[in-house]
Order: C-alpha cells, then structure tokens, then sequence
C-alpha cells in the first residue's frame, strides 16, 4: 500500500530536513543523547519518505510518551550476554529500539564477514519503527539481511476471540547490483496496525477485509478496528506465520511473547519486544560481482514481464520505495492535518517553540 499523499488531501510541503531535526529536538529534550536522537529522527522521516506514513513521524507523540513515563529508557547501552562466534545475544535493557536495531545490525554483519553468517538474538527492547531501514543497513554491506521482531497482541489465535499475537513484522533485504535493493518488509496481519491509525487520521474507511470489530463482524471503522481484531493475511497462514515471528524473536531470545509484549502505543509498561536478526555475507557463497550480475538479470527478468491491465509497470520488491524516496526528497513530504496537529502538541510539551517545518 502507498500512503503517499499530495497536496488534495493533506497539509503545507514539508521540508524532510526540517521535520528531521525537529524529531531530533525532541528526542534531546527527553536526555536521549544527540546521536542518537538524529538517527531515530532519520529512521522515522525515511519511513515517510519511502511513503510509509503508518511508521513515520505519526509515531513520534507514542515514542516520546513511552520516554516520559520510562517505559523507554533515553540512554542505550546493549549488553552482550552470550558470545557464541557466529552467534550473540544481546540484553537492549529497555533502550530506544532504534538504537538497539542499528547496533545488532551492524553486530551481525561483523559476525557474518567473519563467519559468513551472523546472527544477533536481542531480548528486552522497545519498537523500532520499520524493519527495511535496518535489512537496508546490511544490504549496503554486502549481506543478505534477515530481521523479526514481536509486538503488543493485535490479532486472536486463528479461532480465537481475543487478543494474543503481534502483527509481528518480518523483512529481508538484499543487495541488487546496480539497483537499490530488493526488501521485503511485511506484517503478517492483513495490514499493520500503523495503517489503521493513519485511516484514523485522514478521517477515511478501511476495507472491511482488514480488520473486526471486538464482536467479531468486519468493520470499515478504524476506531472500531482498532478496539476490535485485526485480520492475519492470508487466513490462517498468516496465522502460523505471526506465530512463528513471535517463536523467533521473544522465545529464542529470552524475552517477553504472546501477550506480554506492550506496543509503543502503551505509554507506561516495559516492552518486552524481541528481535531476530540473521546476515549472510554474499561473498561466503559467491563473490560479489557475480552475485550482482545475477540479481541485476533476476530484476529484469521480473520487470520484462507483459504487464497485465490496468498496470504501467511491474515493480520489485523496494523499487516503489526508492522511486518515492528521491520523489519525496525534491518535492517534500505532505503529511495529514492530524498528524500536523500532534507534531505541534508534542512540540509544546518538549518545549520546543517556533518550530517550522516548511522552507
């Protein structure tokens, strides 16, 4: 789904530079260090440049009420608490989840250019936003990267009529030659449940396919969606798919699953989310140049395909997200009202006056 909006329907031209240091603005105003904070701002206005609205700064007034309450520690520090060569386990503490992302990404691919697979269990951390900005990290360094994580209980057990499992997110990136890469970055819900907020926020319907409301009938109310169950793709595939992401990320790692895990639209309780990241290093199975040439020839192969009616193109996995990224950065980002409006309501309680986000 593209959430990309033009001017009809959402607010002024954002400056993307602008939006990004008033994030950062905000994350220092709740002690998070400055480093950090200007990486966890550009991790959410890339989410809103790749036209992935539902994980852009709309999350910031959930983030920033989690570091408040200190359900979100401002200070990451990851501890190591097992070393096993090619594997690691790692205690983020509590940490602000995209700190902890970065630092496991890039520990799996040390592991995986020395081992030729690296892969970083983590317990203990917070929501991260979307999975593709850190699947992208590795592809950029040559390794086929791989990333689960739980999440707070959206959908019931297939049969079931309560809440246990987590839209639960999975993403594989990889490295395509002389094309941005090819990611996959998917819930294993019908749609995640950012979508249904940003639904909320421009005030629209959703398909009634996306979700039930709490008595069990579809609904196109994403208020009533949200009070409800969202629908696992698939049917019961994506059922046993959320289940499998949930096994990987909370069992495997020793932290929380099923319905221990708090979403960051909790503004008070731990986390308790878990990740999974694996890195394979491309030139452990083939060199480099010859791996390239095969993706470039994979990719044309798919966009050389008769295009079927009412499309103009076949696409890649990642290639409508690049295309948006450089379409976004010359044009600006135009964001709804409402999300506007808790932008401004977060500025007023981090103390951050006359901010602009416009050139």
């Amino acid at each position: 789904m593209n959430e990309s909006q033009t001017t009809a329907d959402a607010g002024p031209r954002i400056s993307p530079e602008r939006l990004r240091d008033f994030v950062a603005a905000v994350y220092r105003s709740a002690s998070v260090p400055a480093e950090d904070a200007h990486f966890v701002a550009d991790t959410l206005v890339q989410a809103d440049l790749w036209g992935h609205q539902s994980h852009g700064v709309l999350r910031l007034a959930w983030y920033y009420a989690r570091l408040r309450s200190g359900a979100m520690k401002p200070v990451t520090a990851p501890e190591t608490v097992l070393d096993g060569g090619a594997v690691a386990v790692l205690d983020a503490k509590d940490g602000v989840g995209q700190i902890v992302a970065r630092h496991a990404t890039e520990d799996a691919v040390r592991r995986a250019k020395k081992h030729g697979v690296g892969v970083v269990s983590v317990r203990n951390s917070n929501h991260f936003g979307t999975c593709m900005y850190f699947t992208g990290m590795g592809a950029q360094q040559g390794c086929i990267t791989l990333l689960t994580t739980n999440g707070g209980p959206n959908m019931a057990p297939w049969g079931g009529m309560k809440k246990m499992i987590g839209t639960n997110p999975w993403s594989v990136s990889a490295p395509a030659g002389r094309f941005p890469p090819m990611v996959m970055d998917v819930a294993n819900s019908g749609v995640a449940r950012g979508k249904i907020f940003l639904a909320q926020q421009r005030r629209e319907p959703i398909p009634d396919t996306w979700a039930i409301d709490a008595s069990g009938s579809p609904t196109t109310d994403p208020l009533a969606a949200l009070e409800g169950f969202i629908l696992p793709m698939a049917g019961h595939k994506g059922y046993a798919i959320g289940v499998i992401v949930d096994m990987l990320s909370g069992v495997l790692s020793g932290s929380a699953f099923l319905d221990d895990v708090h979403g960051p639209y909790d503004p008070v309780n731990r986390s308790g989310a878990g990740h999974f990241f694996v890195a394979f290093n491309v030139e452990a199975f083939q060199p480099r140049a010859q791996f390239d040439a095969r993706m470039e020839e994979y990719i044309e192969r798919l966009k050389s395909v008769p295009v079927a009616p009412g499309y103009d193109e076949v696409f890649y996995p990642g290639e409508i997200e690049a295309r948006n990224d450089a379409k976004h950065r010359k044009e600006g980002l135009y964001l709804p009202q409402d999300t506007l409006a808790d932008l401004a309501k977060v500025a007023h309680m981090a103390g951050i006056e006359n901010f602009s986000l416009t050139d």
